[in-house]
This record gives structure tokens, sequence and C-alpha cells, in this order.
């Protein structure tokens, strides 16, 4: 009998995967859920952790617009990760940890080909990795999980030699230690997009991210200049994302170690996934934002760890997508709801002039239940003139071309093992800094099929992929366009044709779940 299983094209030679590692996989899955960790579905993606205080109404809370970073000179800047206390849920104070001890953190405005340097400085109790997502960096800058900053005066060790959490072993000499601050070159060439910053430490990223660690960075360029698009305050990055709250307004996560120096993970019921029951955009809860009744470009980011959304505008109307994670899309696509998974972005524009003016237009999550089920709430207040539009073109977009591939992959994530034993892995291996699963070469694309177990983000560090097929079939509508970040559901398997552009060096792909990502859910790949 064979020992092989064709998976929607492997027939065709461009990769396969063991029985053994599949029938493993579908029975970590009900493991999963033997173990209390919750079922697996087409649609659950973690497990809600509940908040311990009274929970304010929602849409009564204005939304913030994160401010625009200052720099220090010419294409410098400096923020500072520290602990601040801050209102979110109203009548209440919550410590986040921020850069510049806000949450969101300050959107870097720059512009394509205009390199900058942000020095981070870390004023907090616990080491930190900043990683730009979707920028295409040098693998020095990038935020690699062992690659930490460490608050001056203060001491940290790495785990010992040896160190193992869900099986990831890391050599010491892949530990980098910075004192107080360090530099991050970011050269930016590449298209304007909505990028996002977010701590990147090693086996702590999730609660570190849940404490407030994210913020944007808008790339511009003169392409996406000379489109007729909404702009100025009608220009709006929404960063969605959800948490739990205790009784004193603080953040609820279930971290083993609290402290989050010593021991890493969280509760076993948690494994799937944390997700909150209190939804935030920019950082409040259920917000309002008055509109005019003309057209907003949205910049739609969901940055929680673990839950995915299924936003639609009620009472009707629709999206207009223009850009995708890595960019402007070549023409528009109009859609009544869109799937988000963490990490992905979707650049779109509503049309606030199709509702009467003293609407109120709600987002909604469709996939959430409760109070998940409501995001935030646009009122139309008043007329202005219309100075936008969303043209039939938007952008050059190569078109994805198979023959291009100089090679073919296939990377499988999936939980192996059972009890304190499971570790969420890629190709049946848990986390191993410093060894490549991959070595592609600079200038190339290559083919990558991912298949999965449960829902499982995919992330690809440096390079951008268009997405070729999903179980075979055509994309999903909401699939198009360079992007960094793909929805891998259960039982999925996705082509991705990855272009490697820009810089050789150590990078990597891993679940955008980070629950996933801090329980060895990650590889390297090596740009050779």
């Amino acid at each position: 009998m064979d020992d092989r299983l064709d998976l929607a094209g492997a027939a065709e030679g461009r990769g396969v995967i063991s029985r053994r590692l599949f029938l493993g996989g579908a029975l970590g899955a009900a493991g999963l859920a033997a173990a209390g960790c919750g079922s697996v579905s087409a649609e659950v993606s973690g497990r809600v952790l509940s908040s311990a205080l009274p929970l304010p109404r929602p849409f009564t809370v204005p939304l913030p617009i994160p401010a625009v970073a200052r720099p220090t000179g010419p294409g410098h800047y400096e923020v500072v990760q520290r602990p601040a206390k801050v209102e979110i849920i109203p009548g209440t104070t919550t410590e986040v940890w921020g850069f510049d001890g806000t949450f969101p953190g300050p959107t870097f405005a720059v512009r394509r080909a205009s390199p900058v340097t942000i020095r981070v400085r870390n004023e907090l109790p616990v080491p930190t990795s900043t990683h730009l997502h979707g920028g295409v960096t040098p693998s020095g800058s990038d935020g690699y999980p062992t690659d930490l900053v460490v608050a001056a005066g203060r001491g940290f060790r790495p785990p010992p030699g040896g160190h193992s959490h869900h099986g990831m072993l890391v050599d010491p000499s892949q530990w980098t230690l910075h004192a107080g601050a360090r530099d991050y070159a970011y050269p930016l060439d590449q298209r304007a997009a909505t990028l996002w910053y977010h701590d990147h430490r090693m086996d702590f990223t999730a609660p570190q991210v849940w404490r407030g660690l994210a913020g944007f960075m808008i790339v511009g360029d003169d392409e996406d200049d000379a489109l007729p698009l909404p702009r100025g305050e009608r220009d709006v990055p929404l960063m969605i994302c959800d948490r739990a709250f205790e009784a004193d307004g603080s953040f609820r996560y279930p971290a083993t170690d609290p402290s989050l120096l010593v021991s890493a993970g969280v509760e076993a019921a948690y494994m799937q996934g944390v997700e909150g029951d209190v939804i935030l955009v920019n950082g409040a809860p259920w917000p309002v934002l008055e509109v005019s009744a003309t057209r907003y470009r949205l910049r739609l980011l969901n940055a929680s760890n673990a839950r995915r959304y299924r936003l639609q505008l009620t009472p009707g109307g629709r999206f207009v997508q223009v850009g995708s994670d890595a960019g402007l899309l070549a023409a528009p696509v109009a859609h009544e709801a869109i799937t988000m998974a963490p990490a992905e972005r979707f650049d779109v524009v509503v049309d606030f002039s199709a509702y009467p003016v003293g609407s109120e237009v709600t987002m909604v999550n469709t996939l959430g239940t409760g109070r998940t089920r409501d995001v935030m709430r646009f009122r139309v207040a008043r007329r202005a003139r219309e100075d936008s539009a969303v043209p039939d073109r938007l952008a050059a977009v190569e078109p994805a071309l198979r023959s291009s591939a100089a090679a073919s992959r296939l990377f499988d994530f999936r939980r192996t093992g059972v009890g304190p034993d499971a570790a969420w892995t890629i190709n049946g291996l848990p986390f191993r800094p410093g060894v490549p699963l991959a070595r592609p070469r600079l200038g190339t694309t290559e083919i990558w099929r991912l298949t999965s177990d449960f829902h499982h983000p995919v992330h690809v560090h440096l390079a951008h992929f268009l997405v070729l097929s999903r179980n075979g079939r055509a994309p999903a509508a909401t699939d198009g366009g360079w992007k960094d970040t793909v929805d891998l559901r259960p039982y999925e398997v996705v082509e991705v044709l990855v272009r490697f552009e820009g810089f050789r060096g150590r990078y990597m792909l891993h679940c955008h779940n980070l629950e996933h990502e801090d329980m060895a859910m990650m590889a390297d790949f090596e740009v050779v």
C-alpha cells in the first residue's frame, strides 16, 4: 500500500504528504476536543475568555485615531516601549504595554524607497523583539524571536542550554541581547501598503501583543497618490482586536506565568487560541465614528491573537476592496462580507452617500455571538462635497504564473503529541531556531502548498505571495492581490506563489494565531 496521499495536485509532482502525518493530524484534532480545547469546525478559531467587570454599552465611545509618529531627524524615529495607565473600559483604568505608552502605538507614515531607522527603547519589565509585519526588511532588523531588547538595568538570562518549551530547542548561540535600545533599519523599497508592527518575542508574543505592543505603519507612494481615493480624515486606519478584562480593569489573559519572565504558555483550555469578549477598534470598545455622506477609505487590520471576523455592514452595504496585505489590487472588488484571519489587512472603500443623513451603519462580525457580533458603528452626520472616486483600474499587478516557480514545497501545519508534550508544528517539527526548512534563492518564486488540521493564518516574513488555489479550486474572492498572510482553514490545502525579493538571510514562516506561534508553530527559511 502506498504510504502517501495525494492532496489537491500532489499527483502533478508538486509535493506529497505522508499518510502517517495526515492521520496523525486528524487524531491530533480529535485530541483537541477530547482535551477540552473546543471542537474543530469551519469557523471556531479559539476559546473565549470572559471579562470579570460590567461591560459598557456599545457605540458610546468615539473612535480614537492613533497619533502619527514625528521623526527625531531626517529618516529617524524613536519610540519607547513602556507601561501606561489608560481608560479603555469607561470608568476604569488599564495598564497597557505600549509603544510610547499608547495602544495602538503611533502610526508611522512613511514613503516608498525613503529609508527610515526606528530606535526602539525598552522600559518594560520583559524583553521585546519588534517585527514590521509585511515589511521587506533586512534579516537583522526583521524582529527574530531570539533577538531581544532588554530594559537598561534589568537582568535577563535566556533559558539554559537545551531550552525546551513545547518541544522547541534553542542553541544558546541563537540568543542576541541588546541593552536598553536598538535600531531597526527599514529600506521601504516596496509598494504602498498598510503594514503593522508588533512584538515578536520568543515564547511570549501572544501575551505581549495582548497587552498592547502593536501599531500601524502606512507606506505611501506616487502610484497610490495618483488615484482619486479618499484622503485625509476620510482615510481611516482601523485596528480590530478582542480583549478580556479583570474586575479592576486590567487585561485578563490565561498565562501560566503572569510575570511573562519564567514559564511560557497558556492554561491548557486555551491552547487552541485566546479570544476576548470585548471587541476593540483602535483600542476603544465598540466605538462610533461620525462620517459625512461621502466615500471613506478604511484600512482594516485584524490584530487579534486568534479571532477571525466576517465583517458586514448593516442595514446593508458593500466593501469595495482596493488593496490587500502588500498593496493595491489591479482593480477594485466589491464584497458583501469580508472574512479576516489574524494579521490580514483589507484596504476598502465604503460609500456613505448610499445612506440618508442621520443613518447609523453598523459593522458587524457574523462569526461572533452576543456582544462579539458587534464591531463598531458609523453615524452619517452631514452632507459634504464628494472629491473622491474608485477608478476601474488601480495598479499594475503581476499575474500569478505557475510556470515561473523554481521549486515546489509542502508545509503542513498541525498539532502533534498529547498532553504536556503537545505542540503546534510545521511538517511535524516544533520550532528550531537556526535550522531552516527551506533555502529559496533570492530573485526567484516558488509554489508553497500549505496544509492544516485547524485554523492557521500562515504568515511569511520578507516574501509576498499570490494565492493560486484552495483545495484545487479557484482562490476565494478575498484572496486577491499580493499578500503576506493567508487564512488556512481546517483540513484545507492552499497553494501560494511566493516571491523572494529584497534581501538574503534568515527569515520565518509561522502561524499567526499567536498562541500557536508561542507553542512552537514557527520555522526558519534562509534566502540564499
